[in-house]
């Protein structure tokens, strides 16, 4: 197969190898580059703080101190409530506050008629109802309510209301943001329980967003895995020095090369030895040397190899089957001469001098008296 293919199979090595060598200068010159992208949040926070006023001292508050987010206020020390609605809004990756933002707030109270779980009728009284301004991430609103006059508003709603359903206060609460990267809007409700001693708000009106966005993106530089780049290079060597073995065994003769592996496979039947001109009256060439083999088994033969004339042959009576790869038999008579290098020069002058064809030592050529060749088959041998 070399033989038949060592010229393609060396170009392809060689193609492989540099395609390899030209991989591994690329790994190495363009390491890994990964782009990640990078991402910042915003946190908006809302809440309604409540406060009072005590207006006349007992047991337990002087006058004039200040209760804040009490879980319950005394009605009669503290008969107003101020309610501050507040939003924070804050850049938590690098935990600074957002100025750059509108807000607006809205708390309502709301009476709700209810029958069966169901409402049926509602009476809602807006107390703030504005857009604060921004300062170090803070919105705050501000507003302070009578309490005892929804105390009577609920009272009087009952009674109209009575055997029909009953009246439930509602505290609403309602946040709309806007920044330059991110908008939205915050809403908290609870009750809101006002008896003849006390008030209070059921649950706290407390609410949170949280905004995730884009900032940018960041690239990573990694030089690319060694063992790649050392598989790469290996292989690129690799196919170089197999297209120069290759190289190194071609051009090969393939007849030659097949012969061979054919005496070596039939050694057992090939003998050496000298064959003459004249053997035989019939001469049959065959076209392989393992066809004269078959013609040895088949006649219980030996297969003579006659090196000097190039020729393999079985004689079996009068007929010689032989191969040779000078051709007919007549033609392996005579030993093969390259006569290329030998022919004149194109102006005639002839390829040695008189003095260049002298023999060194004795003249060879001498009459035989002068112990020179005795016949012309002396100077055959010679030659």
């Amino acid at each position: 197969m070399l033989a038949q293919y060592g010229r393609l199979v060396a170009i392809a090595l060689v193609v492989i190898g540099a395609l390899a060598l030209v991989a591994t200068g690329w790994a190495v010159a363009n390491p890994t580059t990964e782009t990640t992208t990078q991402y910042g949040d915003d946190r908006v926070e809302s809440d309604v703080q409540t406060s009072a006023v005590v207006v006349r001292d007992g047991e337990l508050w002087s006058e004039g101190e200040r209760l804040e987010n009490s879980r319950v206020y005394a009605l009669n020390a503290t008969p107003e409530l101020t309610l501050e609605p507040e939003t924070r809004l804050v850049n938590e990756e690098t935990n600074t506050p957002i100025d750059d933002a509108a807000v607006s707030h809205e708390l309502v109270f709301r009476f709700e008629a209810v029958r069966d779980g169901d409402p049926f009728w509602n009476e809602t009284h807006t107390v703030i109802d504005e857009s604060p301004a921004v300062e170090n991430g803070i919105a705050a609103s501000t507003a302070t309510i009578d309490v005892e006059s929804y105390r009577d508003r609920q009272r009087q709603l009952e009674r109209e209301l009575s055997g029909i359903g009953s009246v439930d206060l509602e505290v609403e609460f309602r946040a709309e943001y806007d920044t330059s990267r991110t908008q939205g809007t915050q809403q908290a409700s609870t009750a809101f329980h006002v008896t003849d001693d006390a008030y209070w708000l059921a649950e706290s009106l407390a609410t949170a967003d949280e905004h995730t966005y884009q900032v940018g993106t960041a690239q990573t530089t990694e030089s690319r895995s060694l063992g790649t780049i050392a598989g790469l290079s290996l292989l690129g060597t690799l196919s170089i020095v197999g297209a120069a073995f290759v190289a190194r065994r071609a051009p090969v003769d393939e007849d030659a090369a097949r012969r061979a592996v054919h005496e070596k496979r039939y050694a057992e039947w090939i003998s050496r030895g000298s064959i003459p001109m004249w053997v035989g009256d019939y001469h049959i060439s065959l076209d392989t040397l393992e066809d004269v083999v078959d013609v040895a088994i088949d006649t219980n033969e030996r297969v003579v190899n006659d090196r000097q004339r190039g020729l393999f042959a079985v004689v079996t009576d009068d007929v010689v089957y032989y191969y040779s790869d000078r051709g007919l038999w007549e033609e392996t008579a005579w030993p093969e001469l390259n006569l290329t290098k030998q022919s004149q020069p194109p102006d005639d002058t002839p390829a040695f001098s008189p003095d260049e064809l002298e023999f060194d030592g004795e003249d060879e050529f001498a009459d035989p008296a002068e112990d020179g060749f005795e016949d012309d088959e002396d100077v055959w041998k010679q030659l």
